[in-house]
């Protein structure tokens, strides 16, 4: 079964839900199969959160499984500062769960997808009118 995030640009964020879902995962409790959606407060921060090396780093995480952050910038050709930081900001977002393994922290991805609904026109939050 495929899961899928489902990301929507909205002025007013709502993350609970994925929270919800988030804790009731690492609390090994099943999880109802409805998809979980995470809201973002405006096309900035989506063109952040989806650039290309943040999308690099969620493939890479969802492919080959590493056991740290500093196996993820190895494997991205990365310095692991730098991924730390754009891991960290991914996972504020409830996009990466960061599992504390020893004393490194095991990113991973729960879904196998993400599927977008970006508003354009009139009603699209972030639009800079004339």
């Amino acid at each position: 079964m495929t899961r899928t995030l489902y990301v929507q640009i909205s002025s007013q964020p709502d993350r609970s839900g994925l929270e919800d879902t988030l804790a009731a995962l690492d609390a090994g409790e099943d999880v109802d199969p409805k998809p979980s959606t995470l809201s973002v407060e405006g096309l900035e921060t989506f063109g952040r959160l989806f650039r290309p090396t943040n999308l690099e780093l969620l493939e890479a995480i969802a492919t080959h499984e590493p056991g740290s952050i500093r196996e993820l910038a190895r494997l991205v050709d990365r310095h692991p500062p730098e991924v730390t930081e754009n891991v960290t900001e991914l996972a504020d977002y409830g996009l990466v769960d960061l599992e504390q393994d020893g004393r490194a922290k095991r990113p991973v991805v729960w879904y196998d997808e993400i599927d977008v609904d970006i508003p354009i026109g009139q009603h699209s939050p972030d639009v800079a009118r004339a």
